[in-house]
């Protein structure tokens, strides 16, 4: 099996003891997604052993050179719910049997080295946050309603509260996710943004449509770096990589990301994963 290719951000890379990684769709096992892909959900289409197998090489390859770290995932159900994980995720009592996540939410936390949480997308923002001073982490799945909801900065409240963490030294990245070059979204999803953010007029634009009334779309990625800042995060410490899972391509003119609504809903899922290993 090829290696799982990833995407990194280079203000993560500067600390040894920290391991992440955005997946792509290249270098797995799967085929009913076209090619030999990289699906880490369990998806109707696709066999549980390809996912087993897809996975490991995606936790290996985060992991680097060192013991594969435990994967733990949560539930996602579209909320601001954050959950934490620590060492009891080593008792497998954060999954069942055949591995599947047992909490549900759409956040995770922690602070023990060797294990490694991660939010799942395929579409949705993931935003992960470290604290290089303390030694913690977070991941975060933000789809428009998580968005709404403000899940980043519950994560970051509570990574406060369980941690200690001071926002002004947390870094964060945006991953790959759907951009508003492609997000079109209906009127009520820009009423709820409005309810909830005084700058929800930015993240929204009007766009010609070829069939008569125009468009609207939303981006997310603003909106959660909005969030971050707003949450007590630098300027500076917030990157966003910037690629649309929709519409990037690769040079051979291969998708490289997983998209749940430019593929019509048959699509694979990434992971998104961040997490701490025991270096001195």
């Amino acid at each position: 099996m090829s290696t799982a290719q990833l995407v990194r951000v280079a203000s993560f890379l500067s600390f040894p003891w920290l391991r992440h990684g955005f997946s792509t769709r290249q270098g797995g096992r799967s085929s009913v997604y076209g090619g030999s892909s990289l699906n880490l959900g369990w998806t109707r289409e696709d066999e549980p052993a390809n996912v087993h197998q897809n996975r490991s090489a995606f936790v290996q390859e985060v992991s680097g050179n060192g013991a594969p770290m435990k994967l733990v995932t949560v539930r996602q159900i579209h909320s601001a719910i954050v959950q934490t994980a620590g060492a009891e995720a080593f008792d497998a009592k954060l999954e069942t049997e055949d591995g599947k996540a047992v909490l549900e939410g759409d956040g995770l936390i922690t602070n023990t080295p060797g294990v490694l949480i991660a939010a799942g997308t395929a579409d949705c923002v993931p935003v992960l946050v470290v604290d290089p001073v303390l030694r913690a982490v977070g991941a975060f799945h933000a789809g428009w309603r998580g968005t709404v909801a403000g899940i980043v900065g519950e994560g970051i409240a509570l990574m406060r509260q369980e941690y200690g963490s001071e926002p002004g030294n947390l870094v964060a990245a945006i991953g790959p996710s759907i951009g508003s070059c492609c997000y079109t979204v209906g009127e009520e999803v820009r009423e709820q943004f409005s309810a909830a953010y005084p700058y929800s007029a930015d993240l929204f634009q009007e766009k010609a449509s070829s069939e008569g009334a125009p468009s609207l779309t939303v981006d997310l990625w603003e909106a959660n770096r909005r969030q971050l800042l707003d949450a007590g995060l630098s300027f500076g410490n917030v990157s966003v990589v910037g690629e649309c899972t929709a519409c990037t391509r690769m040079e051979n003119g291969e998708r490289r990301y997983f998209s749940h609504r430019d593929e019509h809903g048959h699509a694979g899922r990434m992971l998104n994963a961040i997490g701490i290993v025991a270096i001195a």
